[in-house]
């Protein structure tokens, strides 16, 4: 991430927060946060203040397009500039099959899809319009899930949006590859969290890989600062699975 500049959307806590310390100790040179909790957001900017990084946090309720492009505009009227937008805000409310509501779908719909939609169309916006370096005038980066492309009924709400994320990724990269902007999405098995320890989800991660445990985060925050750094200039469209050999077992 040398020298560029990183937006992360739902970068307050989790592996958003976590992605914004790694890009910093990568060499980024700006880092900005838009999340629905104000205070967690600028609390995980602190490695980058530390630094004496230029950053900047913004409120956003992602399932509201004006406030997704107010709270972008808000990144970069502070930073100048956006490189890379990373897509990490989701929500994963387990619901058996049959029992998925109405309340459920808008939720995981309008946060996992519209969210990611609405930040998409704001960093395009203004990428397009930025000088490039090597080639490139911005990357995006999308949170998926191995869940898109496997059964998984006990969470099958969450695992249409991100088959439905995959196919938003694909059609933005080829809309704007003539802008010079990469896009592309990464898709994780199960991490072994905080959440999935608190709620018991280990033991289920470990069974389910060949490896025999789940990825640790910084393990799937590698793959997508990869992804969004600056050694990317060519790959774009393309869904990176790090499922610990999950997604064939």
């Amino acid at each position: 991430m040398k020298d560029l500049s990183v937006l992360i959307v739902g970068g307050g806590a989790g592996l958003g927060a976590l992605l914004a310390r790694m890009a910093v100790e990568a060499g980024a040179a700006k880092i900005g946060i838009i999340d629905i909790n104000q205070d967690a957001a600028e609390a995980a900017l602190a490695p980058a203040k530390a630094n004496g990084l230029p950053t900047a946090a913004a409120l956003c309720d992602i399932q509201i397009g004006p406030q997704c492009h107010a709270a972008f505009d808000a990144i970069v009227s502070k930073l100048g500039r956006i490189d890379t937008l990373i897509n990490c805000a989701a929500i994963y409310p387990r619901r058996p099959l049959l029992e998925i509501s109405d309340a459920d779908w808008d939720a995981s719909n309008g946060i996992n899809i519209k969210g990611t939609y609405h930040m998409m169309v704001a960093a395009v916006r203004h990428m397009q319009s930025q000088e490039p370096k090597s080639h490139v005038r911005g990357r995006i980066v999308n949170l998926t899930s191995v869940d898109a492309f496997k059964a998984h009924p006990q969470n099958a709400h969450y695992a249409a949006t991100k088959a439905a994320v995959v196919s938003l990724t694909r059609s933005f990269a080829h809309d704007v590859a003539k802008h010079g902007i990469l896009v592309n999405s990464v898709a994780p098995a199960g991490m072994a969290t905080e959440r999935a320890k608190a709620l018991g989800f280990l033991e289920e991660l470990a069974k389910a890989s060949p490896l025999g445990r789940g990825a640790e985060p910084a393990e799937i925050a590698e793959w997508v600062l990869m992804t969004g750094g600056p050694k990317n200039t060519y790959m774009t469209g393309e869904n990176v699975i790090v499922s610990g050999g999950y997604i064939y077992a």
